[in-house]
């Protein structure tokens, strides 16, 4: 392993990571970046069997997820409320709906989340020095290889996931334009697609190298008035009309516009089964 610290959970309690909502084992690595110049925690959840001499040889599809204080553990998410990553990932590998695999969840920054969020000088937020065209290169020289440095994950865009909500679905947005064909399957829910005059859509409209398979998510009452509600929902289907002309049929793209689901985890929650179902079905098998 890296000489990062890692910890396990669950641990000695006492602290708000060993709250024990965690199902299954979650690592945690504190992981410096040379590129943003700080820290976070990296929040790495393994399958039941992960350790086995039996899965030594195995390797694992892998699902790097933004925001991922909100991931795992109520007690460390921002509201309180979890996305049930784990509850969801360990019940659905044992059901045999999903292969077993490897989530990862990438702390956000906290006071510096929007500037590592926003690819664009934006007046609403007011950022006008943002960070967010470091992100790609953040994920691709520094997070996944540590990750394949210190856990078994298989190779190739087929076996590796990207996701985020909101400005995390934004930034995710982002990085399969300007790192294509690293992620084969790319999670984006309530997207804040509004930020910059909507620039993200004007740069999706000239690009073709979209993933494998896309799952985009909104509710009908992110916002909670009628009118940003409707062009929170608008701006979806834009989104969904460039990817449906840039040739993703039904079975590269799902979107999902869940009648009075709100801006929240609870929401990402509800509808997180239905993107793995998607992404990995059953035919995705253990790479050996």
């Amino acid at each position: 392993m890296s000489d990062i610290s890692q910890l396990h959970l669950p641990a000695q309690p006492g602290t708000p990571e060993t709250l024990s909502s965690v199902v299954g084992e979650l690592r945690l690595h504190e992981f410096p970046s040379r590129i943003f110049h700080n820290k976070r925690f990296l929040r790495v959840w393994v399958p039941s069997g992960y350790d086995l001499p039996e899965n030594s040889g195995h390797r694992y599809p892998v699902f790097y997820l933004n925001d991922g204080q909100n991931l795992f553990d109520g007690a460390t998410s921002f509201t309180g409320i979890e996305w049930q990553v784990d509850e969801t990932a360990d019940r659905m590998i044992r059901a045999g709906a999903i292969p077993p695999a490897i989530f990862v969840g990438i702390d956000n920054a906290r006071v510096e989340r929007l500037k590592e969020y926003l690819p664009y000088r934006s007046l609403n937020p007011l950022i006008l020095r943002p960070l967010g065209e470091r992100y790609p290169q953040f994920l691709t020289e520094e997070v996944m290889p540590f990750v394949a440095q210190n856990y078994r994950v298989a190779k190739g865009p087929e076996t590796t996931l990207l996701g985020g909500s909101s400005l995390g679905g934004l930034i995710a947005l982002y990085v399969v334009i300007a790192a294509p064909g690293v992620f084969g399957k790319v999670l984006i829910e309530s997207p804040s697609l509004w930020v910059a005059n909507r620039q993200v859509l004007r740069d999706a409209r000239g690009f073709r190298e979209w993933p494998e398979k896309i799952f985009l998510g909104t509710g009908t009452r992110e916002i909670g008035r009628d009118d940003k509600d409707r062009q929170t929902v608008e701006n979806v289907r834009e989104l969904e009309r460039i990817l449906r002309r840039s040739g993703l049929d039904d079975r590269r793209l799902r979107v999902v516009v869940a009648d009075g689901a709100t801006h929240s985890e609870a929401a990402w929650a509800a509808r997180f089964p239905e993107a793995l179902q998607f992404f990995f079905g059953s035919s995705v098998k253990i790479a050996t």
